[in-house]
């Protein structure tokens, strides 16, 4: 445990640094140290020493400060400075390593996407015209990222090979050229093979065979074109919402919550890296969370 007298000398140290290092104004250094206050209040009153707080602590910290009021804003400058803090330390050699090396900061400034009705996806689906040469790829676009949760980038980029039906799986790689198996239900598979049938009309460029989205011209479908084939459809279905790719993976995330779904299997399904999923979510057997997703996907209800 720190003594005080230790977090004192280490607080003068760290506004010497602040000062003379950082060339920072006295008005900046204060509301550096004011912040720097309540996480040491933070440690004494759950009596963790500066070395041995750690970066699945930062979750606790933080919600120590919303529930005393502080806002998203502000607890993300408030991080900020404390990783500031935490980087001054290690560089003087106070501590070996950097217990938030690899933490992020909370994103802010962003509004979720608006979030479609199970009416409203199937209006979506079911509004393409398959008598057209792309009807069965654009429907299937919809039905693998509301059915599968996946982001614009990892439909684009999604291999044939990576689909096993049999299995009910899809090889998925997200950020970072991290993989994760993601389970897909029959109905979506169905898709998958119509549109295939189609897909073989195609004079597909060399490189693209494996690739599972094409062009007209045999290439990989890009990002933009995904995001016009879902705003138009939109229109046409007079769905009024601001709809975007990303619609439909949040779409996906909050269907299954409502619908029940065990929330660790939603955050491991989605692929996501922050704190949040790193720190607190546990692995999970492929075989509960393949239970859990098509047991509460609307695509799957055939009741």
């Amino acid at each position: 445990m720190n003594t005080p007298n230790k977090e004192k000398d280490l607080v003068k140290e760290y506004i010497v640094h602040l000062k003379l290092e950082r060339g920072l104004s006295k008005n900046s250094i204060e509301a550096y140290l004011n912040d720097l206050n309540k996480f040491l209040t933070f440690l004494n009153c759950e009596k963790y020493s500066i070395e041995e707080f750690e970066s699945v602590d930062v979750l606790q910290f933080l919600a120590t400060l919303n529930d005393i009021g502080i806002c998203p804003r502000s607890q993300a400058r408030i991080l900020s400075g404390i990783k500031s803090f935490y980087k001054f330390l290690l560089i003087d050699g106070y501590i070996k390593s950097d217990p938030l090396a690899n933490v992020e900061s909370p994103k802010l400034g962003k509004h979720l996407p608006e979030v479609l009705t199970i009416e409203e996806i199937n209006r979506l689906t079911e509004s393409f015209d398959l008598s057209l040469p792309e009807g069965h790829r654009n429907k299937t676009i919809v039905e693998v990222m509301y059915g599968c949760g996946l982001r614009v980038s990892e439909a684009t980029n999604l291999k044939i090979s990576n689909i096993f039906p049999e299995e009910g799986y899809i090889l998925v790689e997200g950020k970072g050229k991290k993989q994760r198996i993601v389970p897909i239900a029959d109905s979506t598979i169905k898709e998958i093979r119509l549109y295939l049938e189609s897909r073989k009309l195609l004079n597909i460029k060399h490189g693209c065979e494996d690739i599972l989205f094409l062009n007209r011209r045999g290439g990989q479908l890009s990002r933009v074109m995904i995001f016009y084939i879902i705003k138009q459809q939109c229109e046409i279905c007079n769905i009024k919402k601001n709809i975007s790719p990303h619609s439909l993976r949040h779409t996906f995330a909050t269907h299954l919550l409502e619908g029940g779904a065990n929330l660790r299997a939603i955050q491991q399904m989605l692929g996501h890296e922050s704190i949040a999923t790193t720190e607190i979510y546990v692995h999970l057997d492929r075989e509960f969370i393949r239970r859990e997703i098509l047991a509460h996907h609307p695509r799957n209800n055939n009741d």
